[in-house]
């Protein structure tokens, strides 16, 4: 797989500060706009290697999830598990959702294989669209990326996925991935199976480590608790 940087003064500073009751409510939005805005911006392509293995990393099943163990939570057909975490929180666009809710949701969505190895915790939350109650187009899930304790500080999150619906006339095949050099960290954008990613890393985690995770994609279903 070919990858590419994009090096260039981003539109905007990229939010990823901790917002009120610890939501991911506007993380990406400002990578969002650097890539689809119709402002011109001046920048220089250069190729960036792939990382070279597995060094740094840990498998994202051996980190601690901290929305599995939520009580309510809901099963079965995805409009059925939907509606059940909207009316569990009503009125929250950001609802904690477990990885069997979110699976259940959403079937066919990806997650790393592989964190790295400084995460201890992942968060999980359904993104709603507070008008209708269904899934948000834009951004259907949220997880944070955490090497302490969730909410508890910002610097404590190492990066953000951001999962959204693709274009329909995109083809389900994983689609190149493409980083952004931000001033912030990196962001890294593919599509896959009508499903749209983001993953936003902090500054201290090299372009080649944050390439390796999202490179480790696989479906979420095959990161459940067995």
């Amino acid at each position: 797989m070919k990858w590419w940087a994009i090096v260039g003064v981003a539109l905007s500073t990229l939010l990823v500060g901790c917002g009120e009751a610890g939501l991911l409510d506007g993380v990406g939005d400002a990578t969002r706009e650097y890539v689809e805005g119709d402002q011109i911006t001046t920048t220089t392509i250069v190729p960036v290697a792939a990382g070279t293995g597995d060094e740094g990393l840990i498998g994202a099943a051996d980190a601690k999830w901290f929305n599995d163990d939520i009580p309510n939570q809901m099963s079965g057909t995805p409009d059925q598990v939907v509606r059940g975490v909207w009316e569990r929180e009503l009125k929250s666009r950001f609802v904690q959702s477990s990885r069997a809710e979110i699976v259940a949701a959403l079937p066919s969505i990806m997650f790393p294989g592989l964190v790295p190895e400084n995460v201890e915790w992942i968060t999980s939350q359904l993104v709603f669209d507070e008008t209708t109650g269904a899934l948000d187009r834009d951004t259907t899930a949220a997880f944070g990326l955490w090497i302490s304790d969730p909410y508890q500080s910002d610097a404590a999150r190492a990066g953000v996925l951001r999962v959204g619906r693709a274009a329909a006339d995109l083809l389900p095949t994983r689609s190149d991935i493409v980083p952004i050099i931000v001033p912030d960290g990196i962001s890294l954008s593919w599509t896959e199976d009508g499903h749209r990613y983001e993953l936003f890393c902090r500054s201290d985690i090299s372009v080649e480590l944050c390439s390796d995770v999202a490179d480790s994609a696989v479906p979420l279903a095959s990161l459940l608790t067995r």
